[in-house]
């Protein structure tokens, strides 16, 4: 038996702590978001962009619904997640068969109008969008299950069944946390799923998403607002490689035969999955040290926070602009572009910018399509490096050491643009370098990309392919012959019918991936509608896109346009001929162009004349741990502090150039206290539980539970009390996280949390006290004593696991003869 006395009801620092340690973001108020600083740049998180919601494509944000999702359970189960579970009449086809018979390719046929980096920045700007996490939890919740050796379906596994009787091992997507306060019951109830990174074309692959991890990735001790850079190797004219990751040795050492090359450090962690991604992330890593050192010599008066914003929100808007004028419109078509994203008329509050489901999990991956099986390596003639020679896809994943080690990114960047792309065709999808030998870094089994797309689809519960044509204005496909005509392939056509049955089970992902192409496109018309109004969402959704009012003046506008994939190349390598336009394929050495004839950004158009108050108070103080930018009110000058992150202002955050002097005096950055407490032994997921069932609690409205033979058909409220019931069942029933007995902090706020409030005041309670043991395996008891100023009440609660396939749990008040209810939470 162990005892704890909690004092009081869950503060609100405890709230906090909770959202700090379950990886959620807090909820952000409004007038937050009124600060000088978020007028100026763009916050690190997203947060703010939009100041009426402040967390619209912020990162730790859920992934939109454009249409409801379609759960097996009607709340959270994956289509597919109950075997005998019919669709339409039919079982859905294992992923897995789907991949073998109908989409793996042994060869690709040339793309003789694109080159292979039109392939790798999809890959690229696709990692400064989305990114969605899966649960960190290597076992079942309840039942300790390894999802690395199971082939049973039980949270968070959802193993893709293979055709040995085996399975390739499958972590389902890791859900949101947040409930608006806006949200209707059935989108709070169901499962949603979480971009990681800011939705926003805003280069949050080169900076981070996180203050933690933006801080890691500068130098800030260089006073140069420049990017930290890797201390232990350069290439051969002495240019910077990506900083090391922080923790080292690191996973890419088992890719790799040489010691001592770690994997790289980016603001997207996907950076070491290639060799190209490599050889782009160190690009603009370079390019944005280039232009931070020539702001520094025109502007040099600014502080190095102040350069740093400066060449961010230009590497922000060169993102923008190569990404919306030179590669959208050649994946879509110029009439999709036309269509669905149009002209710029300026920034709209009212669109949500945030990344799609849609988008992220099956219309963004249309690229996957057309991944090459080789990586080629050019030497300056644009032939076959000679020491350096092509490498199967394979022999590139996790491999940092290739860079560092084999010539650099040079002969990698000529792959890129003097090689066609491959072309994808309803008969050739995708190769098999990704279908039977992809690698992962959790795991030594090769993995199949076709079915992972397919698992990762049903785990969101994505309506099928007929929905979403109807959702973009497209007839629905109702007969055989209908997809023959969309597919142009008669074939392939009949091989999807025979293997799905119906024609509504189509997976989005793979009918998408076989429509044929719109003219002078690289997708069919899905997902040119698809990709088409997520584009244009987050072009007119960005308070900071690079054309909209107060961003940059015109003249500056005028020399981004002058940016391009090409000069960037030109700037940070060795390469010195390049076609005009890089995504063209080009042969060499006639459809190429020397350097010298790429339009380069003229930096003087943001020279930063000295303001005649700047010339009589000098130059704002400097703070250790913290920096300052300028901003400009009333005609005055004003300096606005911010410290950087682990530090926090004490003190006046602006201070104003007055009577030649800064008045008040600067603040200080000191220390944040940190927290004397320990992570609680958990895993997130439990964390993002708890979170998600208190946040819904404090918005009561009428419904009908969505829970069978509960019985609960009582006030919002009410019910979710009871789903917070059995949220502490749950979590202290199973086995892994018997550990908990161990940790106070935890069992206390758990408990707490569980407490009805107003039961709290209405019974005058003081206190209370918890006593917990375990009986046998599989059972736990929990007494919560509530304490009275004059009594005490005991309410004794006992959580059991029933042997019953289901998971079924089982709960009852016992003092208060409460009928026993049995709800399924599996």
């Amino acid at each position: 038996m162990y005892s704890i006395v909690a004092p009081e009801l869950l503060s609100l620092e405890d709230v906090q702590l909770l959202a700090e340690l379950s990886g959620c973001p807090n909820a952000t108020k409004q007038d937050t978001c009124e600060q000088s600083r978020h007028s100026r740049y763009r916050t690190i998180s997203g947060v703010c962009n939009n100041r009426l919601n402040p967390r619209w494509g912020a990162a730790n944000t859920a992934l939109v619904r454009w249409l409801p999702a379609e759960y097996e359970d009607g709340e959270g189960e994956p289509k597919g997640w109950n075997p005998d579970r019919l669709h339409h009449g039919f079982q859905l086809p294992p992923p897995r068969k789907v991949s073998r018979e109908i989409i793996r390719s042994s060869c690709k046929w040339k793309d003789d109008d694109y080159s292979q980096l039109l392939v790798d920045w999809g890959q690229y700007i696709d990692h400064d969008i989305t990114f969605t996490p899966q649960s960190i939890s290597k076992s079942a919740f309840w039942t300790d299950t390894d999802c690395y050796q199971t082939c049973d379906n039980v949270h968070p596994c959802f193993p893709i069944k293979t055709d040995d009787s085996l399975c390739m091992p499958f972590h389902r997507s890791t859900a949101d946390c947040y409930v608006s306060p806006g949200s209707d019951v059935q989108h709070a109830l169901q499962r949603q799923q979480l971009n990681a990174i800011t939705s926003y074309i805003d280069a949050s692959l080169v900076y981070g998403h996180t203050p933690k991890l933006e801080s890691f990735l500068r130098d800030l001790s260089g006073l140069s607002g420049k990017l930290a850079v890797n201390d232990q190797f350069k290439d051969a004219k002495g240019r910077p490689y990506l900083p090391f990751v922080a923790k080292t040795p690191s996973a890419c050492r088992t890719f790799q035969q040489d010691d001592g090359i770690d994997c790289f450090s980016a603001g997207d962690g996907r950076v070491n999955e290639g060799l190209p991604l490599i050889s782009l992330h160190t690009l603009w890593l370079r390019e944005h040290n280039r232009i931070a050192e020539a702001l520094k010599l025109i502007n040099d008066h600014w502080s190095p926070e102040m350069i740093y914003q400066e060449t961010r929100q230009i590497i922000g808007a060169l993102h923008q602009i190569i990404t919306m004028r030179d590669y959208v419109p050649k994946i879509i078509g110029p009439e999709s572009f036309e269509r669905f994203v149009g002209p710029y008329t300026g920034y709209d509050p009212a669109v949500d910018p945030s990344a799609s489901n849609v988008f992220a999990t099956a219309a963004f991956r249309f690229g996957h399509a057309t991944i090459s099986p080789v990586l080629h390596r050019l030497n300056q003639s644009f032939q076959e490096h000679e020491q350096f020679p092509h490498l199967r896809l394979y022999k590139t994943f996790f491999s940092p050491w290739r860079i560092v080690k084999e010539g650099g990114i040079e002969p990698i960047i000529r792959g890129l643009i003097g090689i066609a792309a491959p072309a994808a065709s309803a008969n050739k999808l995708l190769v098999e370098e990704v279908t039977e030998m992809l690698a992962v870094l959790d795991t030594l089994q090769h993995m199949d990309l076709a079915s992972l797309n397919l698992q990762r689809g049903r785990d969101h519960g994505l309506p099928g392919y007929n929905e979403w044509r109807e959702f973009c204005g497209l007839a629905r496909i109702d007969t055989l012959e209908n997809l023959k005509v969309v597919l142009q392939d008669g074939r392939v056509a009949e091989k999807i019918l025979n293997m799905y049955k119906h024609l509504d089970n189509i997976d989005v992902w793979l009918g998408g991936l076989v429509e044929n192409y719109l003219p002078d496109a690289r997708t069919g018309p899905l997902f040119a509608c698809l990709i088409g109004k997520q584009m244009k969402a987050l072009r007119d959704g960005d308070r900071f896109w690079w054309e909209a009012d107060g961003v940059f003046k015109q003249e500056q506008k005028d020399e981004l346009l002058k940016g391009s994939l090409s000069r960037v190349i030109c700037d940070n390598t060795d390469i010195q001929e390049v076609p005009f336009d890089s995504f063209r394929f080009g042969k060499f050495p006639n459809e190429y162009v020397s350097c010298a004839s790429i339009p380069s950004i003229n930096l003087e158009a943001w020279r930063e004349e000295k303001s005649k108050d700047y010339d009589l108070c000098g130059s704002p103080t400097r703070i250790h741990n913290g920096d300052y930018i300028f901003t400009f009110n009333a005609q005055k000058v004003t300096a606005l502090y911010s410290c950087y992150h682990g530090f926090m202002l004490e003190g006046a955050a602006e201070i104003t150039c007055e009577k030649n002097e800064w008045h008040p005096e600067a603040p200080k950055c000191i220390g944040k206290r940190m927290c004397a407490h320990t992570a609680p032994p958990l895993s997130t997921a439990a964390w993002v539980l708890l979170l998600s069932l208190m946040h819904a609690c404090t918005h009561p409205t009428t419904y009908t539970s969505p829970f069978q033979n509960s019985g609960c058909r009582r006030s919002r409220l009410q019910c979710l009390l009871k789903m917070r019931r059995l949220l502490l069942c749950w979590l202290l029933c199973e086995n892994k996280f018997n550990n908990a007995k161990r940790d106070p902090l935890f069992t206390t706020l758990l408990l707490t949390s569980i407490v009805n409030v107003s039961y709290f005041r209405k019974q005058r309670l003081k206190s209370f006290t918890v006593e917990y043991s375990s009986a046998h395996a599989g059972q736990f008891w929990v007494i919560l004593r509530l304490h009275r100023r004059s009594q005490k009440l005991a309410f004794n609660w006992k959580c059991e696991r029933s042997s019953k396939k289901s998971d079924f749990f089982f709960f009852k008040k016992s003092e208060l003869s409460i009928t026993p209810c049995s709800v399924n939470v599996a």
